[in-house]
C-alpha cells in the first residue's frame, strides 16, 4: 500500500530523509514485491523500525517500508521452547503476548519500544544473564534477500546465514519473522541501593558475580553512583511485590521523566548549573526493592529524549577504562546532566554482535537532545578516544565515527559477513550512507 510521502526522523532527530516511496506491507510476498521492483529500478529500500537507532542505519534513500503490517505473534512450540512473531512486532508488544502464554524472554534491555527487526539487527543487548543481546536469543528468522528470494534461516537451514546474520544491521535482507528460544515466565527481584563511587568500584566484580543482573549509573560532577541488581525469585507471579501504582508513577514517570526533562530544559539555558543540579539530584536518589515478571523489572519508561554513544570493551578493561573516562571529563570542564550507563555482558557467538567471543563490559553515554550542540560533539568525542584505546566496539545503533576500516579489525569474523552481503545482496539494495560507512560500498 502506498503512503503519503513524508519525511522520515529517528527518535532522538539526529537523522531525517524524505524517502520517495512509502509502503507497508502485509505479508512477505508485498516485501518481495518492493524489493524485487526497488532492484530493477536500481534503487534502494529499508525497512525501518521505531526509530529508536541513534544512528542513520535505517534510514531510507528511496523507498521505505513502515513495520506495522507485520506485527503479531504467530507461532508457539512448546517443545522447543520457541516463539516466533512477525519483524515489524514491537519488543512491548511481544512481551505482553509471551506473559499471556506464561513464557519471557531470558534477557533484555530497558527500553521496549523497538521493533523485533530493529533490536536485533543493531545488537540491541541488556546486562549479565546467559545472554545479554536479544539476537543471541534467536533460534531463526526469514529474510527477502536483495534478490527477492525468501530466505529461512535456522540451525539445520541456511545455518551459514544464521550464523553470521543475526545482527544483520539491515544489510542482508528485510527481516519478516523472527523466532526466540524462551522460557517459562520468570520474576525478577530488583534492588536499587545508591553507593559511592569507590564503593561502587570496589565492589564490582564481586557484584556481577553474586547476581544475575547488574546496572550501574556515574552520575558526572559527582562522586555518586546508584546501583541495580536482579536477580531471579523461584516464586510465581501473584507472589510478586511490584511497586504500587502511585510509587511507580512518582518515581518512573513523574520524577525520572517529568521532573528531570524540566530540570534539563533549565540548564540547558543555564549550563553552569548542571554541576550543582547533579550534586543534589544524585543525593535524592533512595533505595527501593520489588519484585515482578521479568520484562517489567529490565525495562523503564523513556519520556526524555536524549543522545547516545555506547562502546563494548573486553571485560578486563573495562573499569580501568572507566576510571580513566572519569579522569578524563573532570579536567574537560565539560557539563553533562545525564548519568553514565555500566553494565556487562557474557560473549556470544554472534559474528558481528558487540559481545561477540569476548566477555563485555559496557560504557554508554548520553546527553539531551537539545544540549549545546558543541558540548555534545565534545564529550563524546572526549570518551571515544577513552574507548578506542581499550579496543571498544561502538553499539551499531548507537553514535560513533568509526568506519570500515576500523570495524574490520576489531570483528575477527567481518570479511564473513562482507562476502554474505555479496551474495545476499550483490545489487546493494539495502545500502544507505550509514552502511556505506561500515561496511564500505
Amino acid at each position: 500500500m502506498d503512503g503519503r510521502v513524508d519525511e522520515w526522523r529517528n527518535w532522538a532527530g539526529l537523522e531525517a530523509t524524505r524517502p520517495t516511496r512509502v509502503e507497508q506491507p502485509t505479508s512477505t510476498a508485498a516485501v518481495v514485491a518492493a524489493v524485487e521492483r526497488a532492484r530493477a529500478e536500481r534503487t534502494t529500500l529499508k525497512m525501518v523500525g521505531t526509530g529508536h537507532s541513534f544512528t542513520g542505519i535505517s534510514a531510507p534513500e528511496h523507498t521505505m517500508l513502515r513495520p506495522g503490517g507485520l506485527a503479531g505473534i504467530v507461532a508457539v512450540d512448546r517443545d522447543a521452547m520457541t516463539v516466533t512473531a512477525l519483524a515489524g512486532t514491537r519488543l512491548r508488544d511481544l512481551n505482553t503476548g509471551l506473559e499471556g502464554l506464561g513464557l519471557s524472554l531470558h534477557n533484555m534491555g530497558d527500553i521496549d519500544e523497538q521493533t523485533l527487526a530493529g533490536a536485533i539487527s543493531t545488537g540491541t543487548h541488556g546486562t549479565g544473564g546467559v545472554a545479554a543481546g536479544l539476537a543471541a536469543q534467536v533460534a531463526g528468522f526469514e529474510l527477502v534477500t536483495g534478490t527477492g528470494e525468501v530466505l529461512r534461516a535456522t540451525a539445520s537451514e541456511n545455518p551459514d546465514v544464521l550464523d553470521l546474520a543475526r545482527v544483520g544491521l539491515g544489510a542482508l535482507g528485510v527481516l519478516t519473522s523472527i523466532t526466540f528460544r524462551v522460557e517459562p515466565l520468570f520474576v525478577l527481584e530488583a534492588t536499587e541501593t545508591p553507593m559511592s563511587w569507590d564503593e561502587a568500584l570496589d565492589g564490582f566484580d564481586e557484584r556481577v558475580a553474586q547476581h544475575h543482573h547488574v546496572d550501574t549509573y556515574w552520575f558526572p560532577h559527582t562522586g555518586r553512583m546508584l546501583t541495580k541488581t536482579n536477580d531471579r525469585l523461584d516464586i510465581g507471579l501473584d507472589e510478586a511485590e511490584p511497586l504500587s501504582r502511585v510509587r511507580a508513577w512518582w518515581d518512573d514517570e513523574f520524577l525520572s521523566n517529568t521532573v528531570f526533562g524540566a530540570a534539563n530544559r533549565v540548564t540547558n539555558r543555564f549550563p553552569a548549573s548542571i554541576p550543582r543540579f547533579n550534586q543534589v539530584s544524585s543525593r535524592l536518589l533512595g533505595a527501593r526493592t520489588y519484585s515482578d515478571v521479568a520484562h517489567r523489572v529490565f525495562t523503564s519508561p523513556r519520556g526524555v529524549v536524549f543522545r547516545e554513544m555506547e562502546y563494548a570493551l573486553p571485560r578486563e578493561a573495562g573499569l580501568t577504562a572507566l576510571r580513566e573516562a572519569r579522569r578524563a571529563f573532570d579536567a574537560s570542564g565539560l557539563r553533562i546532566t545525564f548519568p553514565v550507563e555500566i553494565r556487562t555482558a557474557p560473549a556470544d557467538d554472534v559474528a558481528l554482535s558487540t559481545s561477540g567471543g569476548r566477555d563485555s563490559f559496557y560504557l554508554a553515554f548520553h546527553t539531551h537532545h537539545r544540549s549545546d550542540w558543541a558540548e555534545h560533539t565534545a564529550y563524546l568525542s572526549l570518551m571515544e578516544a577513552v574507548m578506542r584505546d581499550h579496543d571498544g566496539r561502538p553499539h551499531w545503533g548507537k553514535l560513533h565515527t568509526m568506519t570500515a576500516d576500523d570495524l574490520a579489525p576489531a570483528y575477527p569474523r567481518f570479511a564473513d559477513f562482507l562476502a554474505l552481503r555479496d551474495r545476499l545482496d550483490p545489487d546493494r539494495v539495502f545500502a544507505n550512507a550509514y552502511l556505506r560507512r561500515v561496511l564500505g560500498d
